[in-house]
């Protein structure tokens, strides 16, 4: 695990622009495609925006193919819904074509959704391992990632797919990768900033103790790839230096 400490978001965000750029030309290079993977939530916003801006001209954005990391269970119009925000935010402004984004389908009943999800990736990975080149993560100040919350079904889920899980405190369902599915990644980083996070980084990052259902964020180790943590000196200022 790597843990890279910014004294403030932008400064982060700027580096961690310029490191899914230097990972996608890697990829593009390598295997002609570059497969990501977004998180949702207000945290990204400011990095999309980067990205489709002032780094529009920095990658081949024709040979990138988008995946979400969770999705909530709302109409694709509901300003809630993750591909939204990803669509006004980065796929709008890069003219990005619609057969390279692959959004979850709320209109389907969650199970089914999940379902559908998983056979997307399948088919996109052709029948081999779905192995994305990188996954963006936030994590919530319950140390939630992904929709994998505390002490849900997800938590325990030890197959590499696509999953459906209610989440009580939230009263409803949401679609998510399972962290095995995201283990198998080359390259996962994690967004994560504000000092209402401190408390979930200080167990997530700093506890000695693994306590997976209470801290989730715990379970994202990447089997053969990289995990990065891209933090704010607010985030961990809990940390024992």
């Amino acid at each position: 695990m790597n843990l890279l400490i910014y004294k403030t978001p932008e400064e982060l965000n700027q580096d961690l622009a310029d490191y899914i750029i230097k990972v996608a030309e890697v990829s593009i290079e390598e295997n002609d495609r570059f497969n990501f993977v977004l998180t949702g939530g207000n945290s990204p916003k400011r990095l999309y925006n980067l990205l489709a801006t002032e780094c529009k001209h920095r990658i081949d954005w024709e040979k990138v193919y988008f995946f979400f990391g969770d999705e909530r269970n709302v109409p694709s119009d509901d300003e809630n819904y993750n591909g939204l925000m990803a669509k006004k935010e980065l796929f709008d402004k890069l003219e990005i074509a619609e057969d390279h984004i692959f959004y979850i389908n709320t209109t389907l009943a969650p199970e089914k959704a999940a379902i559908e999800y998983k056979k997307a990736i399948d088919n996109h990975f052709k029948g081999s391992d779905p192995i994305f080149d990188f996954i963006l993560l936030g994590m919530g100040d319950d140390a939630h990632t992904a929709s994998i919350f505390p002490h849900t079904k997800l938590v325990k889920n030890e197959e590499a797919t696509v999953s459906s899980v209610f989440v009580e405190k939230l009263n409803t369902y949401r679609i998510s990768l399972t962290a095995p599915l995201i283990n198998k990644a080359e390259n996962v980083a994690f967004l994560v900033f504000g000092e209402n996070k401190a408390e979930a980084i200080k167990h997530v990052i700093g506890g000695e103790v693994k306590d997976f259902d209470t801290y989730p964020s715990q379970l994202i180790d990447p089997i053969d790839g990289k995990l990065t943590w891209f933090v704010d000196e607010a985030a961990t200022k809990l940390l024992e230096s």
